[in-house]
C-alpha cells in the first residue's frame, strides 16, 4: 500500500523539531487517529509506541502509528502544521475522495 497520509514539509520539520528537541527515543511514532466515533470523531495526533493493533509506515522518514482499525477512516488525510494570530499547531484535512 502506498502511503495512507500526507505530511507536507511543514509538518515533517516540524515533527522532525519536535522529535530532537524532546528527545522523544526512535520507539516512538506520530499516531495519526481517531478520537471518538467513526462519524462523529476528531483527528488524534500525537507521539507514541506501536501496540499489536498498528501499522506502521516510513513517510518521509517519518515513522507513522496508524491502529488499523482507524485505517480506513484516515487514509487520504494531510497533516499540515500552521502558525497564524491564535497560535500555531497541526491541522489535519481530508483529502477530496475520488468518485
Amino acid at each position: 500500500m502506498d502511503n495512507p497520509i500526507q505530511l507536507t514539509e511543514k509538518a515533517q520539520l516540524e515533527i522532525r523539531s519536535t522529535l530532537e528537541a524532546n528527545k522523544i527515543p526512535d520507539t516512538y511514532g506520530l499516531r495519526v487517529g481517531l478520537r471518538g466515533g467513526a462519524c462523529s470523531g476528531s483527528f488524534l495526533l500525537g507521539f507514541d509506541t506501536a501496540t499489536e493493533h498498528d501499522q506502521a509506515y516510513l513517510i518521509e522518514g517519518i515513522k507513522v502509528l496508524i491502529d488499523k482499525r482507524h485505517l480506513m477512516y484516515v487514509i487520504g488525510v494531510s497533516v499540515d502544521f500552521e502558525e497564524g494570530a491564535n497560535g500555531s499547531g497541526y491541522t489535519v484535512s481530508a483529502a477530496e475522495k475520488l468518485k
